[in-house]
């Protein structure tokens, strides 16, 4: 099979911008019931795009025997993309979409573990593009302000600090949970991650504005196709 570079700045499966996706995404959804929900239809409004793009959900990863799910895979003429999706949501109600529906968000309470699950997705995408011709897309979509809101100059250590995701942050390097008293949570990055997040929608009512962040995995170009089998 002939392979070709892949963008590492947000291009899908070699053929269409990340940006375009989630433009076509939010002029039906802005909002969704869950994160399953969010992955299927991105899989959609990426199909209406590009119909030579193939998506396939929960994709088995087999690594040192070890098998991992990743949450979307698309694969184009030449080139794929594996996407790993987070939905975290504050209380919000309305009716809204094409065609219109009832949405009643629950209140996730765990923002640092928020974080911290964001950062994972990042280790694992970079475990996954093991292949020349594949990149990696880590999504969060949230109408939570406190992801994307840096710290107040008051604001006193937290165990997930090194975990932070706000706009402008950079992830790098080795993240440690409570300055390493939990060393199962420890992270570490083998790339360099400048953090935008981006407007998605803007809603009635409290929690009603949305933002994304998508940061892009570039392949791992110095180990070979093989060095992990999808099945």
């Amino acid at each position: 099979m002939t392979t070709a570079a892949v963008d590492s700045n947000g291009n899908v499966a070699g053929r269409i911008s990340l940006g375009d996706v989630i433009a076509q995404l939010g002029r039906h959804r802005p909002v969704f019931h869950s994160e399953a929900d969010l992955q299927h239809s991105f899989a959609r409004a990426l199909w209406e795009l590009s119909p030579d793009v193939h998506s396939r959900l929960e994709v088995p990863q087999r690594a040192g025997g070890k098998a991992e799910y990743l949450d979307l895979l698309c694969i184009g003429p030449s080139a794929r993309t594996a996407i790993e999706f987070k939905y975290f949501t504050r209380r919000w109600t309305g009716t809204v979409g094409t065609p219109a529906e009832d949405y009643a968000l629950k209140g996730h309470a765990a923002a640092d573990l928020a974080r911290l699950h964001f950062v994972r997705d990042i280790v694992r995408l970079e475990r996954f593009c093991r292949r020349s011709d594949q990149n990696g897309l880590a999504i969060m979509l949230t109408n939570d302000a406190s992801l994307w809101t840096p710290p107040g100059a008051g604001r006193g250590q937290t165990r997930d600090r090194e975990f932070r995701i706000h706009q402008g942050r950079d992830l790098a390097g080795t993240l440690r949970w409570a300055e390493g008293a939990y060393e199962r949570n420890t992270c570490t990055l083998r790339g360099a991650y400048p953090l935008d997040w981006e407007p998605y929608s803007a809603l009635d009512g409290a929690g009603g504005e949305f933002r994304y962040l998508a940061v892009p995995v570039s392949p791992l170009l110095d180990v070979t196709d093989d060095g992990l089998s999808h099945v």
